[in-house]
């Protein structure tokens, strides 16, 4: 299958930065973009506008960083997947760990948020990853089960899970190939006992956690890596674009 390079900016860029960025990507896609991945771009709520006018006739797609679980209603300061459809998101991401840690979000309240994406016609890139300690009791797998058993949404169409290590996120720590190979041979094997065989194996795994150009193609080599969830390096054009090339 295609990979998928998505570049999470996180609470980074404004205006004139994020338009820089955002038509640079446009500029190396162009209308075709690379013939061996998808590419995804996904600023701050405040920057979805400006950089989809900026994507606009790129192969360069928009997701959105977080949605609420419900379409509508007095949720001040939320956005809801409606509202990412209507300004021309094509994917979300849910169940970061920054979300899980710093808002605390349960695995049951990611799964409802990507409920959501998913009946407003998104694709929800939903993220699982344990933590430092987790991974030195031996929880690794057990934690990644519990997650994405719990986080994955009930309904039928297209989902992303992003396994992203919390322990390399930001840190400048990557997973070892064995380590990323283990997880997403679990996940894969999860993914095929919940969505069915067929599905299962066409649910792309994506890898997050430190990526950057001098690791990139190696962890993209590993089996069922099916591309990455970028965060630091997606802010800068060169490092975003290499990783994407890196894919084949």
């Amino acid at each position: 299958m295609r990979k998928l390079i998505a570049g999470n900016w996180k609470m980074n860029g404004r205006l004139a930065e994020g338009t820089a960025l955002a038509g640079d990507l446009a500029a190396r896609a162009g209308g075709d973009g690379l013939a061996s991945c998808d590419l995804l771009v996904c600023p701050p709520a405040q920057l979805l506008h400006p950089v989809k006018a900026t994507l606009q006739g790129s192969a360069v797609a928009l997701g959105g960083q977080d949605c609420h679980a419900k379409e509508a209603g007095a949720h001040t300061g939320d956005v809801s997947a409606a509202m990412l459809a209507d300004i021309g998101c094509s994917h979300v991401i849910v169940g970061h760990s920054e979300r899980r840690q710093d808002h605390a979000e349960s695995d049951e309240a990611v799964r409802a948020k990507a409920a959501a994406a998913a009946g407003a016609g998104l694709v929800p890139i939903v993220c699982v990853g344990e933590t430092d300690q987790q991974r030195s009791a031996g929880e690794a797998l057990a934690v990644i089960e519990r997650q994405v058993r719990g986080s994955l949404p009930d309904v039928t169409g297209t989902v992303v899970v992003a396994y992203e290590p919390v322990w390399a996120i930001g840190t400048g720590n990557t997973a070892q190939p064995s380590d990323v190979a283990e997880v997403h041979a679990h996940i894969r094997g999860l993914l095929g006992n919940l969505l069915g065989d067929a599905a299962g194996a066409g649910t792309r795994i994506l890898y997050g956690g430190s990526v950057k150009p001098g690791n990139a193609a190696e962890l993209m080599a590993v089996e069922n890596v099916d591309g990455a969830l970028v965060g630091g390096a997606s802010l800068v054009a060169d490092d975003f674009w290499a990783i994407a090339q890196a894919c084949g």
